[in-house]
């Protein structure tokens, strides 16, 4: 009986074991933001800092929304976030993330010859990121993944990304 319960033991504490990665990533995607309701186009890292924990900067572009045929908007994000990876498998690892997000918001009146000349305004806020994501260990050079976090700031969205990380 107790051979049996160390063996049964042994089996799931392998399945609830985690390896973080152990090569720094590098990469690209692409988003939607749910507030902005456009696309962003993105880059990405991964630094493992310790077992299970990487620090995960990126960098968001959305595209720029014209409100009108006068008004444009632009949004950016830069994020520092921290991957806490909980489980991982040979061909997916899944993590949760928090961190920090700056955004900034830019936006543009056009004067189109009315003689005002063209406006703008822009403002940037600080906010915190939490989500989680999937990396598909699909080969060994190069990884898809597909992130979901929400930002909370003023400037609050959800968003979705999709994209490849490659290891250096």
């Amino acid at each position: 009986m107790k051979k049996t319960i160390l063996t049964l033991s042994m089996v799931m504490f392998s399945f609830l074991s985690t390896n973080a990665q152990e090569s720094t990533r590098i990469g690209g995607y692409l988003g939607y933001g749910s507030e902005i309701k456009t696309i962003g186009l993105g880059i990405n890292a991964a630094f493992p800092i310790m077992e299970n924990l990487t620090l995960a900067p990126s960098f968001t572009y959305f595209l720029p929304k014209d409100e009108s045929s006068i008004v444009k908007t632009t949004f950016f994000e830069l994020n520092a976030n921290a991957n806490y990876y909980f489980l991982q498998d040979d061909s997916f690892s899944i993590y949760g993330l928090a961190g920090l997000n700056y955004t900034n918001v830019k936006v543009k009146v056009e004067d189109f010859g009315l003689g005002f000349g063209d406006a703008s305004v822009s403002e940037g806020k600080i906010g915190l990121n939490i989500g989680g994501g999937v990396n598909f260990n699909l080969d060994k050079n190069w990884t898809p993944f597909t992130e979901l976090k929400y930002v909370v700031s003023n400037f609050d969205q959800l968003v979705l990304v999709a994209g490849i990380k490659f290891n250096l």
